[in-house]
């Protein structure tokens, strides 16, 4: 993948997120291409791993939807086929561990404790109102941009 495709890349997960999507679907949905699902199929199946599943504060909506796109990198679809399924788990420790050399952790909570946030571990299911101060104060925006930035990294 060519730079300029990798800041397209960044730019559209980035811009994903500002218009509503949860990290999971930003990042899923730029690489729509490359999961060869459409983006409705895409926003369904994403929905739930926002705010680190579904607000719960866990696994950063940001890595599961790179776990996702390496699903469509890096296929395991014979569950018999033990190479396969080493190479994706290979590919999604790699990703969550520059991630996690990034941020400081693949976990939400820890992540946005860390940009002074402090969530509490399960904020309940309303989701947070996106106003200004909601973009001010959260870092999933760039978040989503990092993510995506990795997955080109490991596009051939």
């Amino acid at each position: 993948m060519t730079q300029e495709e990798k800041e397209r890349r960044i730019a559209t997960a980035r811009e994903n997120f500002r218009k509503g999507y949860g990290c999971c679907q930003a990042v899923a949905l730029t690489y729509a291409d490359v999961l060869q699902m459409s983006e409705t199929d895409i926003a369904k199946v994403a929905a739930g791993f926002g705010g680190g599943f579904a607000r719960m504060r866990e696994v950063c909506g940001c890595v599961s939807g790179m776990t996702m796109v390496a699903g469509a990198i890096s296929p395991s679809l014979n569950p018999g086929v033990q190479p396969e399924r080493k190479a994706n788990y290979s590919l999604v420790q790699e990703l969550a561990a520059a991630y996690k050399a990034i941020n400081g952790s693949i976990i939400c909570r820890e992540i946005l404790t860390g940009a002074g946030c402090a969530p509490t571990p399960c904020d309940g299911p309303e989701p947070s109102l996106r106003t200004p101060e909601f973009y001010k104060k959260r870092p999933c925006e760039e978040l989503c941009g990092i993510a995506a930035g990795l997955l080109a990294d490991k596009m051939k």
